[in-house]
């Protein structure tokens, strides 16, 4: 059942919902009758954010009062479908939140339920909003919707193959293209590091690549980190490390559900999607600490530490995307625990080489709600992956600046003319709050599509 359903011509039945802080909450009091004023003194309501009252009429709920942040609309309405009674709403005129878009759109995130293995307890409740809001949010709400659910799912059911599958299925939809590599395919095509991470799953490594558009476009290559578990290799993960690596392919979630946007947008550009899809496994043939590897673009790459395999998976993608000389490389991938340590679960670290690329998504990010925060490449910080016998090494000793070193590798796979970004991000929810139920989560996609829409429009 969609939590937002198409408001029709005719008789009012939806119950109205009323958005209120300090500032408002006289104004909103001298409109309610004596017995409704009555109600809010004994049920002890406070307008901040997060309080709820439902004001009695003479059949049931006469109307829903919300303690809201005006500056914060996402929130507003976000954890409203499951703490409302099952029913049909819509936003009051009244009220101190003005995008109601933005609102709506809180409404159906936080209507989401991962129910794939156990039924949902209940039906949320329903918004009614007009044709023009659902038009523009219903692409949003499926592309959000994909990433959670692709992140959500354990590696059982999302291993590489899987992901494979999901991007079969944008190409049979928008007519794309795609190829792979597949096992020891990967060493015939030149993408040494990307099988040396997977060799040891059962399941084969490969990296799947999606064309679209028209070849005369900008060229446009979005890359997702498709990781699709982590023990770590041999530097094995401690058990609480591991838990919960089903969702270290956050990145490829993120880069197939932002193609898929792209596409049904029809912006004009020619998209390559490629995300590099492995299992992170301990076998006799696993990659070792000390081992160098050979990369795709020539360097040679000590492995220090198994456990830091994204950065090693994503730039045989990074060199052969470059190979193409497109208008702008973006990639995604949970990369760091050094990013969560630096700016927290909701705020995802971006690095870019280019100081205009940053200003406009971070603008974009801000006009949608989708927050983002820059991080530096301090190139001086190269020095803490020296290796004594390789060009450099994935990672080394030093626990300092790891989401910057994290990002400074990826960067040597880029060449200084190419126009390229970096998000690291966790794609999860540790708990529930409005808008963002506990488990996998989009973050950036929206401040990306809306960027991608303005650069190509």
């Amino acid at each position: 059942m969609s939590p937002l359903i198409e408001r029709k011509s005719g008789k009012r039945t939806a119950i109205l919902i009323e958005t209120v802080d300090a500032g408002s909450m006289a104004a909103t009091e001298a409109r309610l009758d004596a017995a409704q004023k009555q109600w809010l003194a004994a049920t002890g309501f406070r307008p901040v954010p997060g309080a709820l009252a439902l004001l009695p009429g003479v059949d049931g709920v006469a109307r829903v009062l919300v303690g809201a942040d005006r500056h914060l609309p996402m929130a507003a309405l976000g954890a409203l479908p499951y703490r409302l009674p099952e029913g049909v709403y819509e936003l009051a005129a009244e009220g101190v939140v003005d995008d109601r878009d933005l609102a709506a759109l809180g409404w159906a995130l936080g209507a989401y339920r991962f129910d794939r293995y156990r039924a949902a307890e209940r039906k949320p409740a329903q918004l009614v909003v007009s044709p023009s809001t659902l038009r523009a949010l219903a692409p949003v709400i499926a592309a959000t919707t994909q990433v959670r659910n692709l992140v959500n799912t354990p590696t059982e059911d999302m291993g590489p193959e899987h992901l494979a599958q999901a991007i079969r299925e944008h190409a049979e939809e928008h007519k794309a293209k795609v190829r792979e590599w597949v096992g020891d395919e990967l060493l015939e095509g030149n993408f040494p590091t990307i099988h040396a991470v997977g060799r040891a799953s059962h399941r084969p490594p490969r990296l799947i690549e999606l064309t679209w558009g028209k070849a005369s476009n900008p060229k446009l290559v979005l890359i997702g980190k498709g990781v699709c578990f982590d023990t770590g290799g041999l530097d094995i993960k401690p058990s609480d490390g591991m838990r919960w690596m089903k969702k270290d392919m956050g990145g490829a979630a993120h880069a197939i559900a932002l193609a898929g946007l792209v596409m049904a947008a029809k912006l004009p550009v020619r998209l390559t999607l490629l995300v590099p899809a492995v299992e992170n496994a301990i076998s006799g043939n696993a990659m070792r600490p000390g081992d160098v590897i050979r990369t795709r673009a020539g360097h040679t790459v000590e492995v220090d530490n198994t456990d830091a395999e994204g950065r090693l998976v994503l730039c045989d993608a990074l060199a052969f995307a470059a190979e193409q000389s497109p208008d702008l490389i973006v990639d995604f991938a949970t990369l760091t625990g050094a990013a969560r340590v630096a700016l927290g679960p909701e705020l995802p670290a971006l690095f870019t080489n280019r100081d205009t690329l940053a200003d406009h998504v971070l603008g974009a990010a801000d006009v949608v709600h989708d927050p983002l925060w820059r991080l530096p490449l301090w190139r001086p910080y190269r020095r803490m992956l020296e290796s004594y016998v390789a060009d450099f090494a994935n990672a080394g000793p030093s626990r300092h600046a790891g989401a910057v070193t994290a990002a400074l590798y990826l960067e040597r796979f880029v060449p200084d003319s190419q126009n390229w970004m970096h998000l690291d991000t966790y794609s999860w929810n540790d708990g529930d709050r409005p808008a963002h139920p506990r488990g996998g989560e989009a973050q950036g996609l929206r401040a990306f599509f809306r960027f991608l829409s303005e650069r190509y429009a």
